[in-house]
């Protein structure tokens, strides 16, 4: 038993922030229903970055292809949200209430329901506006920070997507908590813009502090004297942390330079920052001489933190990740089986589970259409006259 088993959510959403709310939702044991036409979700045919997208953000779901633009199709709508918990949405601003399915109409149907809409912006001067991950990224300061100076850069992953799916999952939970204590649903939005500036909150309050131009992360004055990315000798690269003055030492005796120990210019992390126009040369030059499978044994053995530089296909074979059940063995549109990342929660010592592999284009129709009290003769109607797809 997951702790969301018993909810109904129904999904109206494409690409990746609202279909992260809903991924979160279905491994936690809700049952979501992704609402596609019944051509399907444009998302299935993505390519370059976006081929992954349907994959792996629709595990645990159910597929009800249904044609929106009909009346047929609004009067199944609002059948089912009278039975649903939660209705979660991405689309443009305004297409839900255009469709009549704002949250203004469907709580009207459903007092209890709760409407998590998921958009660009948050109420104010740009909401109207469409966003993507990359045009918050730009204009929230994040491609400034992750840049070089004066080469702005995007995130290597659709982050602000991610993180605002899992504000609008947090704004569920909430929901939640205040209706069964109420009885009532509640309208919750999260948005691109105001996640950005979220994730920016720390480096806002350092320009604050400081009253100093912020700069980008490349840029940055380190908190920790090493802290940084070492070429080897192999040609590899390792990143090492040494952000205590236990790693100090340690790191000096897996390294052999006892000598810094004995350097009161080194004597504290502070100090080692203040040398570091000479110091660093010569960290970057010691470590050049050992391997890089030399240097991540030394710094496994010494408790010191390091990382290897992986790419996104090394975690397939990651033993952390496969001995944890932080791969789930999802099926792949073209039948292929491929290890994709777990929700990343214990809950009591439970991990979530594959229950089900992306559905294809209307394939739990019929089976929500009956649940939902309609029969086979007009669910068969429907199809033939383009409605739904099953």
């Amino acid at each position: 038993m997951l702790p969301l088993n018993g909810l109904r959510v129904l999904e109206f959403t494409h690409a990746v922030m609202g279909p992260t709310t809903g991924l979160l939702l279905a491994d936690m044991g809700a049952e979501v229903i992704h609402v596609e036409p019944p051509k399907g979700d444009s998302t299935r045919w993505l390519k370059g970055f976006g081929a992954g997208y349907f994959t792996f953000y629709s595990r645990n779901k159910k597929s009800l292809a249904v044609d929106l633009k009909s009346s047929q199709g609004i009067q199944i709508i609002h059948t089912l949200v009278s039975q649903a918990d939660i209705v979660v949405e991405n689309f443009g601003p305004g297409t839900m209430d255009r469709l009549g399915l704002g949250y203004a109409a469907l709580s009207q149907l459903n007092e209890s329901l709760i409407y998590c809409s998921l958009k660009g912006f948050l109420p104010g001067p740009y909401e109207h506006r469409h966003a993507m991950d990359e045009v918050v990224q730009m204009m929230g300061g994040l491609a400034y920070m992750t840049g070089r100076p004066g080469d702005p850069l995007r995130a290597g992953t659709s982050v602000i997507d991610i993180t605002g799916g899992m504000f609008g999952f947090i704004g569920i939970l909430l929901a939640l908590h205040e209706r069964h204590l109420t009885g009532k649903g509640k309208l919750v939005r999260s948005a691109l813009f105001e996640t950005t500036a979220f994730l920016m909150g720390q480096h806002m309050a350092y320009g604050a502090i400081t009253q100093t131009p912020v700069p980008p992360m490349p840029a940055r004055v380190s908190a920790w004297s090493i802290y940084r990315i070492f070429d080897t000798r192999d040609g590899g690269q390792v990143f090492v942390g040494v952000i205590s003055e236990k790693h100090w030492e340690r790191f000096c005796k897996a390294f052999g330079k006892q000598e810094w120990l004995e350097n009161p210019e080194l004597a504290d992390n502070n100090r080692r920052i203040a040398a570091a126009s000479w110091f660093l040369p010569q960290v970057e030059a010691l470590l050049r001489t050992f391997d890089k499978a030399d240097i991540m044994q030394r710094c496994e053995e010494a408790g010191i933190p390091f990382a290897l530089i992986a790419r996104p296909e090394d975690l397939f074979d990651d033993p952390q990740l496969n001995q944890n059940d932080s791969l789930l063995p999802v099926q792949l549109p073209d039948g292929r089986i491929c290890k994709l990342p777990n929700f990343p929660l214990d809950y009591g010592g439970q991990r979530a589970t594959l229950r089900a592999s992306p559905p294809a284009i209307g394939a739990h129709t019929q089976e929500v259409l009956l649940a939902a009290g309609f029969t086979a003769e007009q669910i068969d109607a429907w199809k033939s006259e383009g409605i739904i797809a099953m």
